[in-house]
C-alpha cells in the first residue's frame, strides 16, 4: 500500500477574533504533519478572499495547503480568474465540488456539476493541478437511485480527478461497500473516508441532515439521551470515532480527512488514540 494521506479541512473565518482562533488550531494540528490542509469555498464564492487568504498564510508556514473551489452561481469567466489567481501564488492542488447555490440566487451558473468543473479546470490548466473530488458512501441528498451516485463520481473521475474524499459517514460498512463498487467499475483513485469528529449533538443533527449523512438509529437515542451534558457528549463521539477510524484503516483506507470545525482539540485526540503521532 502506498503512504496513507491524512488531512485536515477548515472554513475561513470572518472575524479578527476568528481568524486568530483558526491561525491557533492549524498551527496546533501542524504538529502532526498531516499531508496537508484543506481550506472551504462558501457558497457562490463567498468566502473567495479568506479562502485564498487562510491557504497562503498556511503556505507561508512551510505546511502544503489546498483551497476548495466550487461553481454554483458562477461564469466561466469567474472560475477562470480564481483559477488564474490560485496558479500565480503556486497553488497546485485543489478540492472541486459543485457546491451549494447561495441564499435568493435561482440561477446555478454556466457550469452545474463537479465534473463539469473539473473537465474546465482541465481543459484551462493541464496537468497543473492535484484535483480533489467529494463523494457520497451513503448518497448525494439529491441522488435518486443508487446507481446514479457511481455514474455520477465516473464523471469527475473521467474528467481528470486524481482523487477524492468522501462526505462524512459513521457507517464503515457504507464506506466499503462503496469502494467496492467503485473498484468494480474501474475506478481505481484514492477515496480517502471524511470523518466528523462528535463535539455537539445539535449541530451534527443539523449538519447530517442537511447533508444526507445518516446518523445511525443507537448513535442519534445515546446522544439525544445525553441532553446538555456536553462532556458525556464529547467522550461518546470520541469512542465512536476512534473505533470507526481503527476500522477504517484497518480495512486499508488510503487514510483519513478530518472534518475540523476549526478546533484542535477532538481531532488530536482522535490522532492520538490511533497512535498516528508515532507514523508521522
Amino acid at each position: 500500500m502506498s503512504e496513507r494521506t491524512y488531512s485536515f479541512e477548515f472554513f475561513p473565518p470572518r472575524t479578527p477574533a476568528g481568524k486568530e482562533k483558526l491561525r491557533a488550531t492549524w498551527r496546533q494540528l501542524g504538529l502532526l504533519k498531516p499531508k496537508f490542509f484543506s481550506v472551504t469555498f462558501g457558497a457562490g464564492g463567498s468566502t473567495q478572499a479568506g479562502t485564498l487568504e487562510t491557504v497562503l498564510e498556511i503556505r507561508r508556514e512551510g505546511l502544503d495547503a489546498a483551497p476548495h473551489i466550487s461553481c454554483m452561481a458562477s461564469t466561466k469567466a469567474e472560475i477562470a480568474a480564481i483559477l488564474d489567481q490560485y496558479k500565480a501564488n503556486g497553488i497546485r492542488h485543489i478540492v472541486a465540488l459543485r457546491g451549494d447555490l447561495p441564499s435568493g440566487v435561482a440561477m446555478a451558473g454556466e457550469l452545474r456539476y463537479a465534473s463539469e468543473l473539473v473537465a474546465f479546470i482541465r481543459e484551462r490548466t493541464g496537468d497543473w493541478f492535484n484535483i480533489e473530488v467529494g463523494c457520497y458512501p451513503e448518497y448525494h441528498p439529491q441522488t435518486r437511485y443508487a446507481a446514479d451516485e457511481g455514474k455520477n463520481f465516473r464523471r469527475k473521475v473521467d474528467a481528470g480527478a486524481n482523487a477524492a474524499i468522501t462526505q462524512y459517514f459513521y457507517n464503515a460498512d457504507a464506506y466499503f461497500r462503496f469502494v467496492d463498487d467503485c473498484r468494480s467499475a474501474g475506478i481505481r483513485i484514492p477515496i480517502v473516508p471524511g470523518i466528523m469528529p462528535i463535539g455537539n449533538f445539535a449541530q451534527l443533527a443539523r449538519f447530517s441532515d442537511a447533508c444526507g449523512a445518516e446518523i445511525p438509529r443507537w448513535m442519534r437515542i445515546k446522544l439525544e439521551g445525553f441532553r446538555d451534558d456536553s462532556a458525556s457528549i464529547r467522550a461518546f463521539g470520541l469512542d465512536v470515532v476512534a473505533t470507526l477510524c481503527e476500522k477504517l484503516l484497518a480495512g486499508g483506507a488510503p487514510g483519513l480527512h478530518f472534518y475540523t470545525l476549526n478546533q484542535s482539540v477532538l481531532t488530536t485526540e482522535i490522532w492520538q488514540r490511533l497512535g498516528l503521532s508515532a507514523r508521522v
